[in-house]
């Protein structure tokens, strides 16, 4: 099993709403940042939004802007990502991740990420 367990994904029409749910409860302190990526097939793995444990900051891909919003779960260890006004280009696999490093150093890099979920499946059609 994957160090951190991700799940919430789904199939829905445009413009439909999708939350999806990070568990980091097997670490006492998974990171400073966490954040949601997705990958599309034939695609690169693309950062979609990420949060600062300490400060709260929040960060998003343009495309989300207005649409996706990061929290935090009500558990310690726990990461929300609510997904709004779905378009068929959201359709990827999602991934949650934790960083042991500032979301200020690099909440987009793959790099600065040293813990991901398995992935979950969101698919936007019609």
């Amino acid at each position: 099993q994957a160090p951190l367990v991700d799940s919430g994904g789904g199939s829905v029409q445009p413009g439909g709403s999708l939350k999806l749910t990070c568990d980091a409860s097997a670490f006492t302190y998974p990171g400073h940042c966490m954040g949601w990526f997705r990958q599309a097939p034939g695609k690169e793995r693309e950062a979609v939004a990420g949060i600062d444990k300490v400060s709260g900051r929040t960060y998003y891909i343009d495309s989300g802007k207005g649409r996706f919003s990061i929290s935090p779960g009500d558990t310690k260890n726990t990461l929300y990502l609510q997904m709004n006004s779905l378009k068929p280009e959201d359709t990827a696999m999602y991934y949650c991740a934790a960083s042991n490093r500032y979301c200020s150093d690099g909440w987009d890099r793959i790099s600065a990420y040293n813990l991901w979920g398995q992935g979950t499946q969101v698919t936007v059609s019609s």
